[in-house]
């Protein structure tokens, strides 16, 4: 197998359930050692990308291989248990009759003294060694989770599925594990495929994003380059809260209270979204009444009224009405900042930290 070859290969992928497509031409790589996460509202098609790669359910059209080899096409199919895949779910699906040791070899084959020595090796791997003889009940949701993990793993999977496997776990627990499972995970050179709706697991686990909309992947990147150039106002809104400036396109340029935004490539009399993260919008402290600098090298800024100002722990939330045109905008300001409404305070906003997309809704 050459170095280039990914581990799991969708191609063209298709579902439909009563004629209509759940999964519509997905394909995605992953290779060895690699995150990639399915990433998109619920309904989207994540997990059904998932039992089909799994086995457990067939598509309408596309092929599956698993490293180079296909598994599945519309007439030939690898049985699930035969694709090296190993599942990760949401409710860990441990037996409760059986220890701990024992839910973690079920799956295995061969001598009994190596599959003892693979079970005791994953144990010690996850710090679970001295619950060999409990069974589920008698651990926390966290041992639970380590246990599927490691059972999962047991058996040498090429790729690993993980369907929302973390949400049952409380957030003091939950950064704690994912970071526990992603370094067994690339220790092994497992291939994980993980499913999830939430964007702060995704940017917390993943080498890569594959944005899921109405059961297509609208955009896949590195989780740096996929949250800083998203394609469209739905891909930016997902990852986080955003302002939103409208305005027409005159001359390859549209006006705001925050001065003219170039708009290169779209036809006059176009409406555009401006779109900024409220972390992007800078409040300036110094300007003291002074007015808009032509020169300032983020823009024009702008008077805006303050609405509400909340303090949400690391960070304070201020909202503001522009006095220009009364359009809203949410500003994130580090540690505690909590004008009165009504106070006047001058904004500017990057322009590298804005994106113009065709006006939506």
């Amino acid at each position: 197998m050459s170095e280039e070859t990914p581990r799991l290969e969708i191609r063209d992928i298709v579902r439909r359930f009563d004629g209509r497509a759940v999964l519509d031409s997905v394909s995605l790589k992953v290779m060895p050692g690699q995150v990639t996460c399915l990433l998109g509202p619920s309904g989207c098609g994540k997990s059904t990308a998932l039992r089909v790669v799994a086995g457990v359910d067939m598509q309408d059209e596309g092929e599956i291989h698993v490293d180079g080899r296909l598994v599945c096409d519309t007439r030939y199919r690898v049985p699930p248990e035969r694709r090296s895949i190993g599942l990760m779910f949401q409710d860990f699906a441990l037996f409760p009759h059986l220890t701990v040791a024992r839910n973690v070899g079920f799956g295995l084959r061969g001598r009994r003294a190596d599959r003892d020595a693979r079970v005791s090796e994953l144990l010690a791997r996850v710090g679970l060694s001295r619950y060999a003889d409990y069974h589920p009940h008698q651990l926390s949701g966290g041992e639970q989770q380590r246990v599927a993990l490691v059972r999962a793993l047991a058996p040498h999977p090429r790729i690993m599925l993980m369907d929302e496997p973390f949400s049952g776990l409380d957030d003091r627990l939950r950064d704690d594990i994912r970071d526990e499972t992603l370094a067994v995970l690339k220790e092994e050179g497992t291939a994980v495929l993980l499913v999830t709706h939430e964007p702060a697991e995704a940017m917390r686990m993943a080498d890569e994003i594959a944005l899921m909309r109405q059961g297509r992947i609208v955009q896949q990147g590195a989780p740096y380059n996929i949250y800083n150039a998203p394609r469209d106002r739905a891909a930016a809104a997902f990852f986080s809260d955003i302002n939103i400036l409208r305005g027409e396109v005159r001359g390859a340029l549209t006006m705001t209270p925050f001065g003219r935004f170039l708009a290169p490539g779209i036809a006059d009399g176009t409406w555009v979204d401006i779109v900024f993260r409220p972390q992007h919008v800078r409040i300036d402290f110094d300007r003291a009444g002074r007015g808009p600098s032509p020169s300032d090298r983020d823009g024009t800024a702008a008077r805006a009224i303050v609405r509400r100002a909340r303090f949400m722990g690391r960070e304070s939330l201020v909202e503001f009405r522009m006095e220009r045109d009364g359009a809203e905008i949410k500003a994130t300001v580090p540690s505690v900042f909590l004008p009165q409404p009504g106070t006047a305070l001058w904004l500017s906003v990057p322009r590298n930290r804005c994106f113009v997309f065709p006006a939506t809704g």
